[in-house]
């Protein structure tokens, strides 16, 4: 019995992670279909109707489980003095591309900490999976969507957070390693843990009641296998299905992704103002360097990364394309997303066997 699948009805025990800007409805069907766990990414959306008007589309186009993933970050007051600190060290990469910097910032990704409306669509939807990342709900928030029946999975990078999560009453934690491509799901960004991926889970299976499920470096049904072995439940994969047919990864971003010999990797916080995982582009070359100014706040700082990108494409410069990518990115396979699920499904259970 595993007790993540049986709940579900899931054959495999493997979620696509949400992915937030990668991920669509019909890559989260096709995983889901395949008799995995499909995941939508609700900060991507403009606002709570979208949420609920794909949510709708999700349930028509099928029966199975997905999971609902909402940021939880803690809002960070308004800082105009040190947007603006960080705006003008941005200044001069803006000109350097024909273009100006925002005149002032503010919040991309609004936190569903704040947002009752997003929390009634999901109420009403009733998903069946919702997980949360950055954080957590707020109590009344947690016990609303408790009372939907729906799991409820919490992503942690640290036996700390993982204890905030299990008395905060969630069902299952998403142990996220270091190797993760995307954004860290710390809760307190200016705290970053650098634990691994299988030491991570293997210290939560050990100080946990909870279940755990290994992201982050998982690419093929060996990985899953060795995050079981660990005492995973389940392993989250994300950089394995951006290169799916079914993302919305450009066309170069997944030439990036498939590029051999494989592209490095590193972790930076000046994109979005929260440290995450891609392939390395002139923000961490040329921005992220000694001496630069305290990054504006997440996700206040994303709004000037986002401008940079736009400015930079709309100059012909490629280099500062956000490629978000795990360190397994040299393993990524462009399949169909369920040929790539029946692929894992094979390859975890010969590893297993």
């Amino acid at each position: 019995m595993n007790s993540f699948c049986e709940p579900l009805g899931l054959s495999y025990p493997i979620i696509q992670a949400p992915m937030a800007g990668v991920s669509t409805p019909a890559l989260a069907v096709a995983v889901s279909e395949a008799g995995a766990l499909g995941s939508l990414a609700a900060a991507a959306l403009p606002h709570p109707e979208a949420l609920a008007q794909q949510l709708a589309a999700l349930a028509a186009a099928t029966n199975r489980p997905i999971n609902v993933n909402v940021f939880c970050h803690q809002p960070c007051p308004a800082d105009p003095a040190h947007d603006a600190q960080w705006l003008g060290y941005l200044a001069p990469f803006f000109s350097a591309l024909d273009s100006m910097p925002p005149s002032q910032l503010q919040e991309v990704y609004p936190s569903f900490r704040t947002d009752d409306t997003l929390l009634a669509v999901l109420v009403q939807a009733r998903p069946r999976v919702i997980s949360f990342h950055f954080g957590l709900p707020t109590t009344a928030q947690l016990a609303a969507l408790r009372q939907t029946g729906a799991m409820l999975l919490a992503c942690v990078t640290s036996p700390a957070e993982a204890q905030a999560a299990e008395a905060a009453g969630v069902d299952m934690l998403v142990a996220q390693g270091v190797e993760a491509g995307g954004h860290r799901g710390t809760f307190d960004p200016a705290f970053e843990p650098n634990l691994a991926t299988l030491d991570l889970t293997r210290q939560l299976v050990q100080h946990s009641r909870l279940p755990v499920i290994a992201a982050g470096g998982l690419m093929d049904g060996a990985d899953l296998a060795a995050a079981m072995r660990a005492g995973a439940v389940a392993g989250q994969l994300g950089t394995a299905f951006a290169a799916c047919p079914e993302s919305a990864a450009s066309p170069a971003y997944r030439a990036a992704l498939l590029h051999r010999p494989p592209l490095s990797t590193e972790l930076t916080a000046v994109i979005s103002g929260r440290p995450a995982r891609g392939l390395v582009n002139r923000f961490m070359e040329d921005i992220d360097q000694p001496g630069r100014p305290p990054v504006a706040a997440y996700s206040r700082a994303y709004q000037a990364g986002k401008a940079l990108v736009a400015a930079a494409q709309q100059a012909g410069e490629p280099g500062f394309a956000v490629q978000w990518a795990g360190t397994g990115v040299g393993r990524s396979r462009a399949l169909p997303a369920a040929e790539l699920v029946r692929t894992l499904a094979a390859e975890l259970h010969q590893a297993l066997t």
